[in-house]
């Protein structure tokens, strides 16, 4: 977490957070109230999940991975599901944590119908509660007293892209989705954003943006590892790509387009890559579409 001067870092986050928590609880508890049966609807929540690894075989670096999945992840559905935090948090945390009512976890108790996972990359992890770590964000309590990185030792852990954060690692959508099985019952989910970006370049050519070979192999080796977790039990009931359209992406703006389409944001005209076109063919034959397929070779 980063300093705010003019707040409080070490209370205000797990209050606001709380307070989301209980507005999941609200919204759940009069959906199901007035609306799900006439609609016949399901109501969940959408949690970013990065997947976590051990930078080492150390005990303590293993502990510091789960420690950051519960600060992460766990940190919203824990309560929902368990009606608790997690007791990594609780641990650490102490009454720092703002607790939960009996009327609280009667509205937590009705819970949720699917899960739904964003997910993207994954971070090596290293302890900071029982080692020494070098100065930066993660080391205090209570952000869990780890730090996370790309990087081991100057490799990254996947594919690296044009952006520091963002290394495509398809084993993690596997493991995060086999972790949300086994710890939350298995509970349906749906991947609801997951694709790959890349840096804006108007000097490319317009057959050079539409070829987009990088997204599309990026996201069959991702739907590849997803479906192994499925083939293991996962109950998986969808995955969404991200993103049909080129859009304004968060501190990025305009600056990095995930896009199955291409748009020329000056005239607001839409193009399909070829992206679009293996995933429309993919969605159509429920089977992977090879890249020779789209190259001709």
């Amino acid at each position: 977490m980063i300093k705010c001067k003019e707040g409080d870092s070490e209370n205000e986050p797990f209050i606001a957070a709380h307070n989301i928590i209980l507005s999941h609880a609200a919204a759940v508890d009069i959906y199901r109230a007035k609306y799900q049966a006439e609609q016949r609807g399901k109501i969940g929540i959408v949690l970013q999940h990065e997947w976590y690894e051990p930078i080492s075989n150390s005990t303590a670096d293993k502990l510091a991975a789960e420690r950051a999945r519960s600060f992460t992840f766990n940190w919203f559905l824990d309560p929902i599901i368990f009606g608790n935090y997690p007791t990594e948090m609780e641990n650490i945390l102490g009454s720092t944590l703002p607790k939960f009512s009996s009327i609280d976890k009667v509205k937590l108790s009705k819970g949720l119908d699917f899960i739904g996972i964003n997910y993207y990359t994954a971070y090596y992890v290293q302890d900071c509660l029982y080692s020494s770590c070098k100065p930066g964000i993660g080391m205090s309590r209570t952000e869990g007293s780890y730090q996370k990185s790309g990087y081991k030792n100057g490799i990254p852990i996947g594919e690296p892209t044009s952006f520091s954060w963002l290394n495509i690692y398809p084993e993690g959508i596997e493991k995060a989705v086999t972790y949300v099985k086994d710890r939350y019952n298995n509970t349906p989910m749906f991947i609801t954003e997951n694709g790959y970006g890349e840096q804006d370049n108007p000097n490319l050519t317009m057959a050079k943006q539409l070829s987009d070979f990088r997204r599309i192999k990026c996201m069959a080796d991702y739907i590849e590892a997803l479906s192994k977790a499925v083939r293991k039990g996962a109950d998986v009931r969808g995955y969404l790509a991200w993103s049909l359209l080129d859009n304004f992406e968060w501190i990025y703006g305009y600056t990095i387009r995930y896009g199955l389409h291409h748009v020329d944001y000056a005239t607001q005209k839409r193009t399909p890559r070829l992206s679009a076109t293996w995933y429309k063919q993919l969605i159509a034959k429920h089977k992977r579409t090879s890249l020779s397929t789209m190259t001709g070779q």
